[in-house]
């Protein structure tokens, strides 16, 4: 009986690759929308007096959470504890993540942390960041003769 073999070149392992990169590349352009790099995902909104973060952590609790803000850097952390399973069970399918995590995001100015403002509902983290006064772009009057 003849098998017959197929001849893979490594270069088209290497097209493959390149391919999957140029989809992955494509797939983070299109529409403005950014896929998440890590958890929490996070939207950033920003005008000339504050800017406004949002960031989903679903199944967590607002004292699982810690904000700081230094400088011009926010940043969110916590941990999410894994579900309780009972001996004996085992998972069918597992694909939420738990554990420690620390997420850091530079803002585009410096912030007053003293008027910071965090809220949390139905798994949304809402923050209110507003701009520090020292670092608002100030209107110079020039002296006329």
């Amino acid at each position: 009986m003849y098998r017959r073999r197929y001849f893979r070149p490594a270069v088209w392992h290497e097209m493959e690759r390149m391919q999957q990169d140029m989809n992955q590349l494509a797939s983070t352009i299109g529409n403005g929308i950014q896929r998440p790099s890590g958890f929490p995902a996070m939207n950033v909104w920003a005008s000339d007096n504050q800017a406004v973060i949002t960031a989903e952590v679903p199944g967590m609790a607002a004292d699982d959470l810690d904000l700081s803000v230094v400088g011009e850097t926010l940043t969110i952390s916590g941990e999410r504890k894994p579900d309780h399973v009972e001996d004996g069970i085992v998972y069918h399918r597992r694909e939420r993540g738990c554990g420690k995590f620390s997420r850091s995001i530079e803002l585009p100015f410096r912030v007053d942390t003293d008027r910071v403002e965090a809220a949390f509902a139905n798994g949304i983290l809402s923050i209110d960041l507003p701009r520090a006064e020292a670092d608002k772009p100030k209107r110079i009057n020039i002296a006329t003769a």
